[in-house]
């Protein structure tokens, strides 16, 4: 058998000319054993045209195939080449293929996922048929423009609860039947199978459902109010923006064991991951993640499930529109009125460096030529530059002539396909504004612009504004100007005024008496980074806390992370600015923003070995202020949030082992699941416990997070036993699921170990690569953003990794994610010259 064959462009055009799909009947026996399951498919088409007769095929990945025929006749199995099962001689008119196949269950959260609880024993599947991963579940005609109706029939274990696109029905025979589906694209299939514990109600005349593993269940119970009111209201403010209503049957919410993104958006059945079930406390801004998440996948069933793109080449149209819609419905709809300044400080950095990397692409690539290079695009280009894009031109457009556009695209193509250019022409339809040439500009373009202020004074004591633009977009922008009082000791800023301001600038800009601080893109609309005239950048350093609202804190925020990263501002500097400001933040999202990149970035990345104590002791007494100031109990986000960052960085084990033996940080809180597994892992590090603290530990907490956990720490030992053991586990056996895998990865690096780990940032490179192509894209992945020699800053590792780069021969998934590594590497070195 040959290679899997990865699907071209050309060839999907090829093959919608050719073919229509009518209907799927899909049968799955989930009670086959541990290793495999039973898969048998009934595809109904039509071949298009009058004479001619013509050839295709169609897609699976089984473990055996038993069987195959056309229109009764049988085909010979072993003509599967690879994943493609050729079809010959098909006649113009309708046809019928049967498959029976048995397929593999997935421990990597590709295909059909297969997960059995540490807790109670209890075993769960669930499906994760993005992109091409369907042919691991189910024969297919693979791709997103050939649409269909799905009917699904699955037999499982008696104790099991079935979960699909539409309402699903337990028959006596001990099958369950789910409603046949409307028109969608065979990625959105989903099923989910196993002991759930189910929370449901009713909205709108429409069942509405939560589950999760059973061992989870008081967990959900606790949150099942928040999730659903979230649910109900951003499901109600989207009919209130859109002209279609709802188009499926029901909407089930399925927290499932891990998953490889944060969530799918499966029509009637989407899949999130189910750390969003919280065994242990979080903060008030994890929780407006998730609530951000249900309100992007719900968007999604409009934009990408009702209305699907037609070839990935258009991933923004899904993903970008969701990420927008997303965060500002539920700033609209719920109690998180404040979600821009999370995406401003969090997400926003993440398509900030996607954008600047050599892989970076424009937000609508014109050449996505197969599903591998389109696999590449779901980074923070597609999600946050695309959605920063959409706010830009929301705030150009209006909102109402914007919403009047994407309903007509709804209109148009419900339960069809559309392309950037239908996206476009159902804009323009709604205004008179060039919405062509801005996405000519903003979409199919790539870089991050630069916009610096230059103040002329003039001769009668007024002052004018020029904006220097590095780059090509167009900007609508506005500008802050704000005035200090100078008998205020606190360093208050006052906002005095902000103007509206057109990028391209086409004349000077009068502002009057010269103003403190200067802030281009106030309010955070457009997507370009910022610098600051000397005298702002003085009034910044001294008083950021002063400035009145957070998301112009945000965007002041994320241009000092910026200006690190380009190596403008020490990094040192950065991290004094946090000691003198973060002590009196208010917004927790800038807060777990700001200390999350002066730990795993400044501290542990940027610093030169020399400067790591002293960072470490910054960001020691930071958190020990904010730990201070929280002793009252009023803001218990901020107190956890200090308590995680004081343990991440502690140099010294004593304060923290203090802490977990007397289970409790005094004053509190105490010390959860989250926490002590946290505290040992960095107890682990410093080597001040053993193998029998993790066992013991694990005793306590048998749990998937403790199993993780233990994996974590015992990675984490600085000892050349247990580094041999743990590289053997990521890259010799393949035992390991794609969460133990990242766990062991996350623990293992550490910028303490570094003599201890130099031999294995050599022998990265070449066991990476045999990694990725043995256990696929998914680990591939996880090997290259996780068990990425990260702390090794220095020129020989670069070197190493363009050597890999240019003779290993990685796969696509693990290539884009060491150039991006090394890009960033490349980066580090230059901050730590600066």
């Amino acid at each position: 058998m040959s290679l899997m064959s990865v699907l071209t462009r050309d060839e999907a055009q090829a093959r919608a000319r050719l073919l229509d799909v009518h209907r799927y009947e899909i049968a799955l026996d989930l009670t086959r054993g541990d290793e495999t399951f039973d898969s048998r498919t009934a595809i109904h088409f039509t071949v298009r045209g009058k004479k001619k007769a013509a050839d295709t095929f169609v897609e699976l990945k089984p473990a055996e195939l038993r069987s195959a025929t056309l229109d009764g006749q049988p085909l010979d199995p072993e003509t599967l080449d690879g994943n493609r099962l050729p079809l010959k001689g098909l006649t113009p008119g309708e046809h019928e293929l049967r498959v029976d196949t048995a397929m593999r269950y997935s421990r990597t959260g590709e295909g059909m996922h297969r997960f059995t609880d540490p807790t109670d024993s209890e075993t769960y599947v669930y499906t994760q048929l993005f992109m091409d991963d369907v042919q691991r579940v189910f024969a297919a005609f693979d791709q997103p423009d050939l649409k269909a109706v799905f009917d699904l029939t699955v037999t499982a274990p008696d104790t099991w609860t079935v979960l699909a696109n539409g309402i699903t029905e337990h028959h006596d025979d001990g099958t369950w039947r789910a409603a046949t589906t409307p028109l969608i694209s065979t990625y959105l299939v989903a099923v989910a199978a196993g002991p759930w514990h189910s929370v449901h109600t009713e909205h709108r005349g429409l069942p509405f459902g939560i589950h999760c593993r059973r061992s989870l269940a008081p967990h959900l119970d606790t949150d099942a109010d928040e999730i659903l009111d979230v649910t109900r209201a951003c499901f109600d403010r989207y009919h209130e923006k859109f002209e279609e209503p709802y188009p499926f049957d029901s909407y089930d919410q399925a927290f499932v064991p891990e998953f490889n993104a944060g969530a799918m958006e499966n029509p009637g059945l989407v899949t999130f991951r189910d750390e969003f079930i919280y065994r242990s406390a979080v903060t008030d801004t994890e929780r407006q993640t998730r609530a951000m998440v249900i309100a992007h996948e719900m968007a999604h069933m409009w934009f990408g499930d009702l209305v699907t793109l037609k070839w990935w080449d258009d991933i923004w149209l899904n993903e970008s529109f969701a990420e927008y819609m997303g965060y500002q419905t539920l700033t609209e709809a719920t109690r998180f009125t404040d979600t821009w300044v999370d995406f401003g400080i969090a997400r926003k950095a993440w398509g900030y460096d996607a954008d600047q990397r050599p892989s970076t692409h424009p937000v609508a690539p014109e050449a996505v030529d197969d599903t591998a290079a389109a696999l590449l695009n779901f980074d923070g280009i597609s999600y946050a530059k695309g959605a920063s894009a959409l706010r830009q031109l929301v705030a150009w457009l209006g909102e109402k002539d914007f919403l009047a556009g994407i309903n007509t695209h709804f209109t148009r193509h419900r339960f069809g396909n559309a392309t950037l250019a239908d996206f476009i022409d159902n804009l323009a339809g709604a205004t008179e504004r060039d919405v062509h040439a801005w996405a000519d500009a903003w979409l199919r373009t790539t870089g991050v612009d630069t916009l610096t202020p230059k103040i002329t004074r003039s001769p009668d004591g007024t002052h004018t504004l020029t904006v220097d633009h590095a780059g090509s977009r167009p900007h609508h922008i506005t500008v802050g100007l704000y005035d200090q009082d100078l008998g205020d000791d606190q360093g208050h800023l006052t906002l005095r005024d902000r103007i509206e301001l057109d990028i391209p600038q086409t004349t000077d800009q009068p502002i009057g008496k010269r103003p403190a601080l200067l802030l281009l893109n106030d309010g955070d609309l457009t997507y370009t980074k910022v610098r600051f005239d000397p005298d702002s950048f003085t009034a910044v350093t001294g008083h950021l806390s002063g400035l009145p609202d957070p998301l112009t804190r945000a965007v002041v925020w994320n241009a000092l992370r910026d200006a690190v990263r380009d190596a403008e501002l020490p990094p040192a500097a950065y991290l004094e600015a946090a000691r003198a400001h973060l002590p009196r933040e208010t917004d927790l999202a800038i807060v777990q923003g700001v200390l999350a990149f002066a730990t795993t970035q400044v501290a542990d990345r940027l610093l030169a070995p020399a400067q790591r104590p002293t960072g470490l002791s910054t960001l020691t007494a930071l958190c020990r202020d904010l730990i201070r100031r929280t002793e009252d109990g009023d803001n218990p986000g901020l107190r956890l949030t200090a308590v995680r960052h004081f343990i991440d960085v502690a140099a010294h084990p004593d304060t923290i082992a203090a802490w977990l033996a007397e289970g409790t940080v005094p004053g509190g809180p105490e010390l959860d699941p989250e926490l002590r597994w946290r505290v040992l892992g960095r107890l682990a590090a410093l080597g001040a416990v053993d193998t029998a603290a993790i066992a013991e530990e694990l005793e306590r907490d048998p749990s998937a997070t403790g199993q993780e956990g233990a994996a974590r720490c015992r990675a984490a030992l600085p000892d050349p036993d247990a580094k041999r053991t743990a590289w053997d586990a990521m890259f010799t056996t393949d035992d390991l699921s794609n969460y133990l895998f990242t766990a062991t990865a996350q623990g293992f690096w550490q910028p303490e170990q570094t003599d201890l780990l130099h031999e294995y940032v050599e022998r990265y490179w070449t066991d990476a690569v045999t990694l990725a192509a043995r256990r696929g894209p998914a680990i591939a992945e996880a090997a290259g953003r996780w068990a990425f020699p990260l702390y090794a800053v220095d020129p020989e590792t670069l070197g190493l990794g363009e050597r890999c780069l240019r003779d290993g021969q990685p796969i696509p998934a693990l290539r884009r994610k060491l150039v991006d590594q090394l890009d960033d590497l490349g980066r580090a070195l230059r901050a730590r010259e600066a």
